[in-house]
């Protein structure tokens, strides 16, 4: 116990520097700036490699998917099981996406961006093994990836939602930007196992890992807060 208490004493300074970046930036989460916004909405006709491009920066940029991909990630050690993984969150998010975007499926942004928040703490809580010491039960982490997937295509379909999106070509540009989300997770998720992989073969790592999922439990409960506020303001 005092090893542990050291270890997030170690870190704080990391920790805090963390929870100011996504308090400050929370509105940025998916990667959707001013820039990108305005050629989406100015955008006529098929652009394939332009809304390729913008999926695949959302998911490198979108580091609420990206939090969550890596408490996924952190005790996964064969790449077998990683793709598995990955393919259930990839599976749930591109099914809401298109069905939030061409299907019109709505709900409240503020409301599903905090459902984001609670997937980190959620996983968080998984890789401390809390679910097992409090109910005596270990939840199917694959069903909770795929759930959580819906959400995060969810979260990414309400901010296209309120875009003024043409309806010429927007069905294949919308695949489109769907393949590249995908490709975005893969280069995303594939510099997240590169540094995982240093850092697991460390003997710092099993010391270092209770103060790591501390700090993505807090990110968690950080946007959450934010975007509770947010729908509170906002009624």
């Amino acid at each position: 116990m005092l090893q542990t208490i050291e270890s997030i004493r170690r870190h704080r300074a990391s920790l805090l520097a963390l929870l100011l970046v996504l308090g400050s930036s929370a509105a940025q989460a998916h990667g959707v700036t001013g820039s990108d916004q305005a050629f989406l909405e100015q955008n006529v006709g098929r652009q394939l490699v332009l809304f390729t491009y913008l999926g695949a920066k959302h998911m490198v940029t979108g580091y609420d998917h990206l939090l969550f991909l890596f408490g996924v990630v952190f005790f996964l050690y064969r790449l077998r099981e990683v793709a598995g993984y990955v393919t259930l969150f990839a599976i749930g998010h591109s099914t809401t996406l298109l069905a939030g975007v061409l299907g019109g499926v709505h709900f409240n942004a503020y409301l599903v961006d905090a459902i984001i928040g609670l997937s980190v703490v959620y996983k968080a809580l998984d890789n401390l093994g809390a679910y097992r010491r409090w109910f005596g039960v270990q939840p199917d982490t694959r069903a909770a990836v795929l759930i959580f997937g819906f959400f995060h295509g969810f979260g990414l379909a309400t901010k296209l939602q309120d875009f003024q999106l043409s309806p010429d070509g927007l069905v294949p540009n919308m695949l489109a930007f769907n393949v590249g989300v995908e490709l975005g997770q893969l280069l995303a998720l594939s510099a997240i196992l590169i540094v995982m992989g240093f850092w697991r073969r460390s003997a710092a790592f099993g010391r270092q890992a209770f103060a790591a999922n501390t700090a993505l439990m807090s990110a968690g409960f950080v946007l959450i807060g934010y975007q509770l506020t947010g729908y509170v303001v906002a009624s």
